[in-house]
C-alpha cells in the first residue's frame, strides 16, 4: 500500500524536485562550450523514478530535449536487461538511439542512476544538441541527404562512459577520434555529466532528508494531481473528432513527387476525459531522406506539448507539476511506416521542422473546439550549420533561425521567436561574431509582410550572414511553399525565403533543405523568416494598433489601407475616412 503524504509536504517536495532540475540546467549552461547550449538553451534536464517516469524537468530547457528523457531511460533499461548488463552505482550511461527514445542522433543523453541503500530509486539525466556527431558532412543539422540512420553519425545505445565511477577511456577515444570540433563537443558532454551528477546528489539528499517512501508518495500524489487537471480540461471539451491537414515542403527541388509537398494529418478524438490523437492519413515515410519523425522522442513530445500548452495554459492555471501524469489521458495513434512513425533504419536526423509542423497541425485541429486558446498558423523554423577549418582544426556553428507565431484570440502573434516545441532563445549577434568568422550585417523584422487580422500575425526576421572566410553551409528548414494558416477571417502568413548572395555573380534562391555546399569569403546568406497567420477579421482591428505598426515602420500607409481599411493622414488615423473605407468594403 502506497504511503499517503499531506498536501503541504507534497508541494514542498515538488518544489525541491523542480529546483534540482533548474539547478542542473543552470550548471549545464555555465559549463558548456557551445552557443547552442549556453545561449540557445537547446538542452534538457530532468529527474525520473527508477522506471523512467518523469518527476520534474528544467523550465529553461526546450520541450524537445526534456520531453524525451523518459523514453531514453525506458529504452536504456530495456537494452541493458536484454544484454544482461547490470546498472551499478557510479555508472554514467550515454544514449542517442533515435529508435530508442532519442529525438535524433545529435541529441545525446547522459543518464546517471541514483541508488539509495543499494536500491535503484531514480535517474538524473541531461540531454543536449551537439554540434557534430560524426556524420557525412560537418555539423549536426542540415544533414538532409542521409540514406539511413547509419549515415547520420555515431550511434550510442546505452553505452557506459563511466563504469562504477571509473572512466571508460575507450569510449572517449572513439568520440574524440570521430567527431569534428572534438574539444567543444566532448567538453559539452563532460558538462552534461557534471550537471547530471549535481542532480543525482541533490535528489539523493532530498530522499535522505524526507525518506524514500515519502518522496515517492509525494511524486505519486503530484502525478495524480497533474492527471486530474488534464482529464478535467479534456472533459470540458465536447466529445467529437476534430481533424486538420497541413503540408510540409519536403524536398521541393526533387523530381520524385513522393518526396515533396507531403501531408501531415491529425485527428483529435475527445472521448470523455481522455483524448486520442490519430495521425492516419499522414504521408508514408521517406526511406532515403531524413525528414521522418521518431514516434518516441519527437511525435509524442509534439503532441503532448501542444495539448498541454493549449488546455492547461499557465496564464490561467499557474504552475502545474510537469510530470508523467499529464500524458496519461492522451493516446497517440501513428500508423507504422509513415512520417510520424518510421520503421528502422529510415533516417530521421532532420525531423525538427516536420515535428514542429505536426505540433501546428494538432493545434489547428484543436482550433475547431477551443478557438480562443490557439494561435493561427506558425511560421516554422530553419536551422543552418556553418563550418570550416582554421589551422587544421574544425570549427562548427549551428544557428536556429526564428519563425513567428500566428495571431491569437486577444493578442498579436509574437515576432521572430522559436515556436511550439522548439522554444530556444535567439542567439546574440555578439556571441556569433566573437566565435566564428561571420559578420551579421542585418538582423531586423521583415517589413510590410505581416498577415492581417483583428490580431495580426507575428513577423519573421531578416538576417544577413556575411562569411569572412571560406566555409561550408547546410540548411534544414520548412515553410517555403505553404503559407501559415490564417484563422477566423485572418489572412494567411508569408513564406520563408533563403538567398545566397555571392561576392561575384548572381543571387541564387535556395530551397528550404540544402545539403552541404561551399561558400567563399565575401558571400552572404540572406535568411528571411516566415510570418505567422492572422487571427480574425482585419477590419475589426483597432485602427490605433494599425497606426502603431506604421509608426514602427513595420507596415506601410498603403498596406494599412489595403489590408485593414485604415486611412492614415500625417501621423494620425483619419477616423471618418477609415469608417467610410471599411463601410465601402463591406465591413461590419
Amino acid at each position: 500500500m502506497t504511503k499517503s503524504v499531506d498536501p503541504v509536504t507534497a508541494a514542498v517536495i515538488q518544489g525541491a524536485l523542480e529546483n534540482i532540475a533548474v539547478e542542473m540546467g543552470h550548471k549545464l549552461m555555465r559549463m558548456s562550450y557551445s552557443s547552442i547550449i549556453r545561449e540557445s538553451e537547446d538542452f534538457g534536464a530532468a529527474l525520473t523514478d527508477a522506471e523512467g517516469r518523469q518527476m520534474c524537468e528544467c523550465k529553461m530547457s526546450t520541450p524537445l530535449q526534456s520531453g524525451p528523457i523518459p523514453g531514453y531511460i525506458s529504452n536504456i533499461l530495456k537494452v541493458m536487461a536484454e544484454r544482461g548488463d547490470e546498472i551499478r552505482e557510479g555508472d554514467v550511461i550515454m544514449h542517442n538511439d533515435p529508435y530508442g527514445g532519442a529525438s535524433h542522433g545529435p541529441d545525446v543523453a547522459f543518464c546517471i542512476p541514483v541508488f539509495h541503500d543499494g536500491t535503484l530509486i531514480g535517474w538524473s539525466a541531461t540531454t543536449a544538441h551537439h554540434l557534430d556527431i560524426g556524420a557525412l558532412t560537418p555539423g549536426s543539422c542540415g544533414i538532409v541527404d542521409a540514406v539511413d540512420t547509419y549515415a547520420e553519425g555515431l550511434q550510442f545505445k546505452a553505452i557506459k562512459v563511466f563504469d562504477e565511477g571509473k572512466r571508460v577511456d575507450a569510449v572517449w577515444h572513439i568520440l574524440r577520434g570521430n567527431i569534428r570540433a572534438a574539444d567543444m563537443v566532448v567538453g559539452d558532454m563532460e558538462a552534461q555529466i557534471e550537471a547530471g551528477r549535481i542532480g543525482a546528489a541533490r535528489f539523493l539528499a532530498l530522499v535522505e532528508g524526507y525518506g524514500h517512501d515519502t518522496v515517492v508518495a509525494a511524486f505519486e500524489d503530484l502525478m495524480d494531481y497533474s492527471e486530474r487537471l488534464m482529464r478535467q480540461a479534456i472533459s470540458d471539451l465536447p466529445d467529437g473528432d476534430y481533424t486538420a491537414r497541413t503540408q510540409i515542403d519536403g524536398y521541393l527541388d526533387h523530381p520524385d513527387p513522393s518526396k515533396r509537398e507531403l501531408p501531415i494529418v491529425a485527428t483529435v478524438k475527445v472521448r470523455g476525459d481522455r483524448m486520442i490523437v490519430d495521425m492516419t492519413g499522414t504521408a508514408p515515410q521517406v526511406d532515403d531522406k531524413p525528414i521522418n519523425m521518431p514516434l518516441v522522442g519527437t511525435v509524442d513530445c509534439a503532441v503532448w506539448l501542444t495539448i498541454r500548452s493549449i488546455l492547461l495554459d499557465s496564464d490561467v492555471y499557474g504552475e502545474i507539476p510537469q510530470n508523467a501524469g499529464l500524458t496519461r489521458p492522451i493516446e497517440i495513434v501513428a500508423p507504422p511506416g509513415t512520417l510520424c512513425n518510421p520503421t528502422f533504419p529510415a533516417p530521421v536526423i532532420a525531423r525538427f521542422c516536420p515535428g514542429n509542423q505536426l505540433a501546428d497541425t494538432v493545434m489547428r485541429a484543436l482550433a475547431e473546439v477551443v478557438p480562443e486558446k490557439v494561435s493561427a498558423g506558425i511560421g516554422n523554423l530553419r536551422v543552418v550549420a556553418i563550418s570550416g577549418m582554421k589551422e587544421g582544426q574544425h570549427w562548427v556553428h549551428m544557428e536556429i533561425m526564428e519563425g513567428a507565431y500566428g495571431g491569437r484570440h486577444d493578442k498579436d502573434g509574437m515576432d521572430a521567436v522559436d515556436t511550439l516545441y522548439a522554444n530556444t532563445r535567439n542567439n546574440p549577434i555578439e556571441d556569433i561574431e566573437s566565435h566564428i568568422p561571420v559578420r551579421i550585417e542585418a538582423y531586423e523584422l521583415r517589413e510590410d509582410r505581416m498577415a492581417a487580422g483583428e490580431n495580426r500575425g507575428g513577423l519573421g526576421a531578416t538576417r544577413v550572414f556575411r562569411f569572412l572566410e571560406d566555409a561550408g553551409i547546410s540548411i534544414e528548414g520548412e515553410g517555403h511553399r505553404f503559407k501559415p494558416w490564417g484563422f477566423d477571417g485572418g489572412d494567411d502568413g508569408d513564406v520563408a525565403v533563403l538567398t545566397l548572395d555571392p561576392a561575384d555573380g548572381e543571387d541564387a534562391a535556395l530551397p528550404s533543405k540544402l545539403p552541404y555546399m561551399k561558400v567563399r569569403a565575401g558571400d552572404s546568406l540572406v535568411a528571411q523568416g516566415p510570418c505567422g497567420g492572422g487571427y480574425g477579421d482585419p477590419f475589426k482591428r483597432d485602427p490605433e494598433a494599425v497606426l502603431d505598426d506604421v509608426r514602427d515602420e513595420l507596415l506601410s500607409v498603403a498596406t494599412a489601407k489595403a489590408d485593414y481599411g485604415v486611412i492614415i493622414a500625417g501621423d494620425a488615423v483619419d477616423l471618418a475616412a477609415t469608417q467610410g473605407e471599411r463601410a465601402s468594403r463591406g465591413a461590419g
